[in-house]
């Protein structure tokens, strides 16, 4: 079971399951210490407001494709990308090597073993012998689609984002209204001020633990996987033009934070 577990969180993005949880487990905990009931903040009448609210004002702002693209990207910010850029350098480096040795058409081989997609694709044109040039604006075109489509994915909840405090507000009010209903009763007041704000806690609290961190996090791995993609493309022309395998890696290293740079080459 403990393996399995490890297993399950090597698959996870570890921040993002953390993050939800203490951001959450912060709130209600809060409530708690300063001597109230969770119970007292669980209002469905509240929750249909925002969320249905918020949902509704979202999907009206964007198109169904957007709205698929947005949801998509959930599944993204849970999954850890599983790939080092290290690693990546030391692929490319290893295979400089054998094309300087050997020839481009050597790597013909090696393409099926490589799990990067997107690099499998560069190494094969490499080996095709389609032009650097060429190499290059098609797989900028297939970066710039890919930043595209985060940009839309990302949009999608910094708009919830935006939408839930204001439709919190609204369900504030809407409790008011019922509450100045029941003015006769002064029993019902407190409690029926308590559960009106309800809604803005719930408005403001998806928005800022929720939403906007998701728009965040999808800005994040898109910044990530664009910086990844452009490694490998430098690396591939580098492999075509034959250049020394630790000047590729100096070409590479450049690309990433000082304390993840590989050091093959001075090995």
């Amino acid at each position: 079971m403990f393996s399995v577990a490890n297993y399950f969180f090597a698959l996870m993005e570890i921040t993002t399951i953390i993050g939800l949880f203490l951001g959450i487990a912060a709130v209600l905990g809060g409530q708690v210490l300063e001597g109230g009931h969770i119970s007292s903040i669980m209002q469905g009448t509240a929750a249909i407001i925002v969320l249905g609210g918020t949902l509704g004002a979202t999907i009206l702002s964007f198109t169904m494709s957007d709205l698929k693209k947005g949801f998509n990207s959930i599944f993204t910010i849970f999954k850890a990308s599983g790939e080092n850029p290290s690693d990546i350098i030391k692929i490319i480096i290893n295979f400089a090597g054998i094309a300087r040795k050997d020839g481009i058409l050597a790597l013909q081989n090696r393409v099926a073993d490589i799990k990067n997609l997107f690099m499998q694709r560069a190494v094969t044109y490499a080996v095709d012998g389609y032009e650097p040039a060429v190499i290059k604006d098609i797989l900028e075109k297939d970066i710039e689609t890919m930043e595209e489509e985060s940009a839309t994915a990302s949009k999608v909840f910094e708009s919830a984002g935006g939408f839930a405090p204001t439709v919190g507000i609204l369900g504030a009010v809407l409790g008011l209204i019922h509450v100045m209903e029941v003015m006769s009763d002064p029993s019902q007041i407190g409690g029926g001020i308590a559960v009106a704000f309800v809604a803005t806690v719930y408005g403001v609290g998806v928005a800022n633990l929720i939403f906007l961190p998701i728009s965040s996090k999808i800005k994040r791995q898109a910044k990530v996987e664009v910086m990844m993609r452009e490694l490998i493309i430098k690396g591939v022309i580098s492999i075509q033009e034959g250049l020394n395998p630790r000047i590729v890696e100096e070409k590479l290293n450049a690309f990433l934070e000082e304390g993840m740079r590989t050091t093959e080459g001075k090995k």
